[in-house]
């Protein structure tokens, strides 16, 4: 039997060593290497999900900012993430470098831009594709160019789909508005569009149009890469929850007033002169105290039925849930140039405000839960006599009214029909409020012991 040559069996062992190796550098450089981020390589040795969701995420980012994108994440579940809590927890469940927050395990990464910040640029659609990414573009008519002399606008892009390895990036546009707030339109498919493309019952935007205050922006890195986010994250997210808005139904407004014309004379417009800035200033009032109001009533109803104030009605309404009720409500709209006119009831029972400006009346009717209804109380001040109107339960949405971001019932059809009627497109110039509305009932009588407290008049 020959003798094994040690020599040769030492070298045969270098060279197979060293293919391997380099082939453990080919790999490394044709496929990890363009990864230069956290989570670069599953413990297989393969791309595992999160890697090419991180590497699709990197490669859209990268070009936006070629090409400008005022981009910030938006991305509810990326967000969420960042809250120290989730930080935490994280970091005592993984201890090795990984993709934290872009991998979602979802298959969409969403990112809202600022619309009026960037110009639309084919050349970046172009680019996209040439990366890989199909496109899915979504448009829809501009609502700031309608009004009730033009029903309809151009159309502008609201949302963009992009899809690259069965991941999609979803790029919600943000519009300035008139009240000086960002606007959203809600996603809506034509029907030839191809309904496969994504997961469209996952994404975080689309559902519905939205409403959100501009949120101030930071830069940061998030598993990597330069991504903007929220300073406050948490306000955002919230925001989010609430953000659905109701347009202005301008078509019907329209044929309403082609039949019952609006009041043209220099009293009506000075009375909207002075709704409008009485609104401004209730609402900035009340966001101070964070309490959240809608409008409620007949201001409601002119903004439902014509996308106005009712000029004849000489006065504004809103509601507050008196779970929002705050003892300083007082003190803050008198410090606010406003005058205390009266108040009616208790906290617990029938609650209501009543300020005075500049010979416009605001009425704040404060709304108890009970059940499977919602009502409001009214006093009688001469008589005692209480009266409660009743409503469906109702959720709140944004809306716009005199250039201002303001809240109303979603469900208002159902809100202004308990209160007005089936009827309620008809004018009525006479109205008592003990009687006319449709949900008004009668709710006892204060004691006369108590009416020096609950019934107040200034």
């Amino acid at each position: 039997m020959p003798r094994v040559n040690r020599t040769a069996v030492l070298s045969l062992l270098i060279v197979s060593s060293s293919a391997f190796l380099l082939f453990q550098l080919y790999y490394y450089r044709k496929y990890v290497s363009k990864l230069p981020g956290p989570h670069i390589l599953s413990q297989t040795g393969h791309l595992t999900a999160s890697d090419v969701q991180w590497q699709t995420v990197k490669k859209f980012l990268a070009l936006a900012q070629r090409f400008g994108l005022p981009l910030f994440l938006a991305d509810t579940t990326a967000l969420t993430l960042l809250s120290h809590d989730a930080l935490r927890q994280r970091d005592r469940l993984v201890r090795e470098p990984h993709c934290s927050f872009l991998c979602t395990g979802r298959p969409i990464t969403s990112f809202a831009l600022h619309a009026n910040l960037w110009k639309y640029e084919p050349s970046f659609l172009l680019a996209a594709e040439q990366k890989g990414f199909e496109l899915l573009e979504l448009r829809g008519e501009d609502p700031r160019l309608a009004s009730l002399d033009t029903l309809s606008g151009q159309e502008i892009p609201l949302h963009f789909l992009f899809r690259l390895h069965g991941y999609i990036i979803h790029v919600v546009f943000l519009y300035e508005r008139s009240g000086n707030y960002l606007w959203s339109g809600a996603l809506r498919l034509r029907a030839d569009a191809d309904r496969s493309f994504a997961p469209f019952k996952l994404l975080d935007y689309g559902r519905h149009a939205g409403a959100y205050d501009r949120p101030e922006l930071v830069l940061t890195v998030l598993d990597g890469l330069d991504v903007r986010i929220p300073r406050n994250v948490s306000r955002f997210l919230s925001e989010l929850r609430h953000a659905r808005f109701l347009e202005c139904r301008y078509r019907e407004a329209r044929n309403f007033l082609q039949m019952y014309p609006d009041d043209a004379s220099p009293v009506a417009v000075e009375f909207r002169r002075k709704v409008k800035l009485l609104l401004h200033l209730a609402s900035r009032t009340l966001a101070a105290l964070n309490i959240p109001f809608w409008l409620s009533s007949g201001t409601c109803l002119g903004w439902f039925r014509q996308c106005s104030v009712i000029s004849y009605s000489r006065d504004v309404d809103i509601g507050v849930f008196i779970s929002d009720f705050s003892s300083d409500i007082i003190g803050a709209f008198t410090d606010a140039g406003l005058s205390l006119k009266h108040k009616f009831g208790k906290v617990e029972d029938s609650l209501e405000l009543s300020f005075l400006s500049d010979d416009v009346k605001l009425d704040m009717f404060f709304f108890y839960e009970d059940g499977d209804v919602v009502w409001n109380g009214g006093t009688q001040a001469k008589s005692g006599r209480k009266f409660k109107y009743v409503f469906p339960p109702f959720s709140l949405c944004w809306a716009e009214l005199l250039e201002l971001k303001v809240r109303v019932p979603c469900e208002t059809l159902d809100y202004v029909t308990a209160n007005y009627g089936a009827a309620w497109n008809v004018p009525v110039r006479s109205w008592d409020w003990k009687t006319s509305p449709s949900n008004v009932q009668e709710n006892g009588v204060w004691p006369p012991a108590e009416w020096a407290e609950l019934i107040q008049v200034y």
